[in-house]
C-alpha cells in the first residue's frame, strides 16, 4: 500500500502554531537564549519553514508581541460591560486583566519582561499596546467621573495620570501574582481595587484630595 498523505495545514493555522511555540520559548527562556531550532522543533516544523513564514528571529518576536498585546487588550475590553457602575466596570476590567495574564504567563513574560529589555523596536511595540490600554482606562474613569458629579468639562488630562498609575500597578501586581503560587486573578483584582478605589471613588464624587498649601 502507498503512503497515506496527510492533509496540508492552512498557512494561517501553521503560523499560529509557530507563534504558540515562539511565545512559549521566548517567555520561558528569554529572547537572547531562545533559538529558532527549538522553536521549530516545538512547533513541529522545519527551521527553514519558520524563516519562510516569519522572516527572522526579530520579526518572529515582533509578531509574538503584537499577537499577545492584541489578545490582552481584547480581553480587558470584552471584560468591561458598559452601563454598570464605575467601580463594577473597573473591577470587571481588572479581573479580566489578571485572569488573562495568569492564563497566559508566557505571553505576559514576552510583553512585560522580554520585549521591554531588548531595545527598539520591541519596546516601542509594547509601548503602543500600553498606550492603548491606558487610553481605555482613562476614558472609563473620565466618563464615570463626569456622570457621577455632572461635570461634562472634566479634563481628560487630569485623569490620565491616574490611569497611568493604575495600569503600572496592575502590571507590577500581575508579575508578582504569576510568580507567587496560589494567588488568583480575583485576589489580585481585589488587592488593586482596595489600593486604588478609595481615591478613584472620591474623584467620582467630585472630592479629589488636594495637597496642603505651602508655608
Amino acid at each position: 500500500m502507498g503512503a497515506v498523505k496527510t492533509k496540508r495545514m492552512p498557512r494561517a493555522v501553521r503560523e499560529q502554531q509557530m507563534l504558540d511555540a515562539a511565545v512559549r520559548t521566548f517567555g520561558q527562556r528569554g529572547y537572547m537564549a531562545a533559538s529558532m531550532d527549538e522553536i521549530a522543533e516545538l512547533a513541529g516544523v522545519s527551521k527553514p519553514l519558520v524563516y519562510l513564514y516569519l522572516n527572522s528571529k526579530e520579526d518572529l518576536f515582533t509578531a509574538c508581541i503584537r499577537r499577545e498585546g492584541k489578545a490582552l487588550i481584547e480581553a480587558v475590553r470584552s471584560g468591561v460591560r458598559p452601563g454598570l457602575p464605575a467601580d463594577r466596570q473597573l473591577w470587571d476590567g481588572l479581573q479580566a486583566f489578571f485572569a488573562h495574564t495568569a492564563e497566559h504567563p508566557d505571553g505576559w513574560s514576552v510583553l512585560h519582561l522580554q520585549a521591554r529589555t531588548h531595545g527598539e523596536p520591541f519596546a516601542a511595540e509594547v509601548a503602543a499596546m500600553r498606550e492603548e490600554l491606558v487610553a481605555f482606562v482613562t476614558h472609563l474613569i473620565v466618563v464615570a467621573a463626569r456622570e457621577a458629579h455632572r461635570d461634562p468639562d472634566l479634563p481628560e488630562r487630569e485623569v490620565a495620570g491616574l490611569a497611568e498609575a493604575l495600569v503600572g500597578a496592575a502590571e507590577s501586581l500581575a508579575a508578582w501574582a504569576n510568580a507567587t503560587p496560589g494567588v488568583t486573578a480575583r485576589q489580585s483584582a481585589a488587592t488593586l481595587m482596595n489600593f486604588a478605589w478609595a481615591g478613584l471613588g472620591n474623584l467620582m464624587e467630585g472630592r479629589p484630595w488636594t495637597p496642603p498649601a505651602t508655608a
